[in-house]
């Protein structure tokens, strides 16, 4: 199950980055985090932002509400997605 936390108005989401994958995709659960695969490679913040992009695309939000809180050069990361529920962003990773 994917531990996601609340910090006021923003959700914590734990993620597993597969960088240069064949495409982007969510994956599914993978130890209590949310793996995501991206084409981008992991150089200069590419595949951050490639992540923030698709889980923006997925909940329906723009990519600005998505951010990397914690382990910008770990392919374990946190995402910080501010202004949603955690209804619907456990709704998204179900």
């Amino acid at each position: 199950m994917i531990e996601l936390t609340q910090q006021g108005s923003d959700i914590l989401l734990p993620v597993k980055v597969v960088p240069k994958s064949s495409r982007d995709r969510i994956v599914g659960e993978l130890d209590g985090a949310l793996k995501v695969a991206v084409s981008a490679a992991p150089e200069k913040g590419a595949a951050n932002q490639a992540v923030c992009k698709l889980i923006a695309k997925g909940l329906g939000i723009r990519v600005q509400q998505v951010q990397v809180d914690s382990g910008h050069a770990s392919p374990r990361k946190t995402l910080r997605i501010s202004h949603v529920t955690i209804e619907s962003v456990r709704k998204f990773v179900s």
